[in-house]
């Protein structure tokens, strides 16, 4: 099982983003990831905010084992070609590192703020996105491409230098069923869903499975991400206090219950499990500033927990 980490890029300094982002990768996190928005999607818009691409190429620069990117990258930001030169950089700087993590975009204020057409809705971006992931994979691929559709031209586009990895992941994020959930199942190599019930999650991922099943496509060989928000302290309460005060922090007062896991680490590791039960496999806290070391520190006491309990299982199962 992996565990990543969502660090929030808003309403903190570079310095705190930095020690979290390093705590993380030291204390043996899989995977970093930064949110790509121009203004912050929660609480007061006009809180600071750290660009995505910039975020995690200086990240990658100064951590040493856990893959980064984008969760997501907003496909109405970027052309195609900018989007697989800035994975194939960051590949580079993190030596083999760059997952690319696109989406359809949804904050309609920060479009109108800065005038990036956001398009008739999100049906359209939704497709543009289908458009768009082909494109890149090719580009990443280092095949020479010329394209004209219906959003986007290419004429003999190539890119030098190649990747380090022979492929860089794709990661897809949302759980459009119609449109969304179809790009994934034709070209993703990892899907991540929104926050959810494990009864949510469940029923986006037979959606899939119908998807892959029509276009041909092995779904077990699509890694699948969830998230949960993450406190670990030996008393419940507190844990419970520690993470509702940073969500106030963030202008957040309500909260889904079912997306939280706060407690000793048996408890979380009790959640991370019956994510994996279903399929998910792939666990990302998400971390908020004020930046909580503690939990951040104590993430290898729940992956022992989770590598003890697969152990049991093993030796408990047939002879």
């Amino acid at each position: 099982m992996k565990i990543g980490a969502l660090l929030w890029a808003q309403q903190t300094d570079w310095p705190a983003l930095r020690a979290a982002a390093i705590a993380a990768d030291r204390a043996g996190f899989d995977s970093l990831w930064v949110s790509d928005h121009l203004i912050c999607p929660v609480g007061p818009w006009h809180n600071p905010i750290f660009e995505a691409w910039a975020t995690i190429a200086s990240l990658g620069a100064l951590t040493e084992r856990a893959t980064i990117g984008t969760l997501v990258g907003a496909i109405t930001f970027r052309n195609p070609g900018l989007v697989a030169k800035l994975a194939t950089t960051v590949d580079h700087i993190t030596g083999g590192r760059a997952v690319l993590g696109l989406g359809g975009a949804w904050h309609a204020h920060e479009h109108h703020m800065f005038g990036i057409d956001f398009g008739a809705g999100a049906g359209e971006r939704l497709d543009r996105l289908h458009e768009a992931v082909p494109l890149i994979r090719r580009l990443l691929d280092g095949e020479k491409v010329t394209h004209r559709g219906r959003f986007y031209n290419m004429q003999e586009a190539e890119q030098f230098p190649r990747p380090l990895q022979q492929r860089v992941p794709i990661l897809i994020g949302g759980q459009g069923r119609r449109k969304t959930l179809r790009t994934v199942a034709m070209y993703a190599d990892m899907w991540h869903t929104q926050l959810g019930s494990l009864e949510q999650i469940q029923a986006s991922d037979a959606v899939l499975r119908a998807h892959c099943a029509a276009v041909g496509r092995d779904p077990d060989t699509i890694e699948r991400l969830a998230s949960k928000w993450v406190t670990i302290r030996d008393d419940p309460d507190e844990a419970l206090r520690v993470l509702e005060a940073s969500l106030r922090y963030h202008g957040l007062e309500g909260y889904e219950p079912s997306i939280l896991a706060a407690g000793p680490p048996d408890t979380v590791a009790q959640a991370f499990r019956a994510h994996a039960e279903i399929g998910f496999k792939h666990i990302l806290l998400s971390l908020r500033a004020p930046f909580d070391h503690e939990t951040i520190e104590r993430m290898p006491e729940v992956r022992r927990l989770l590598a003890q309990s697969d152990s049991d299982s093993h030796q408990s199962g047939p002879q």
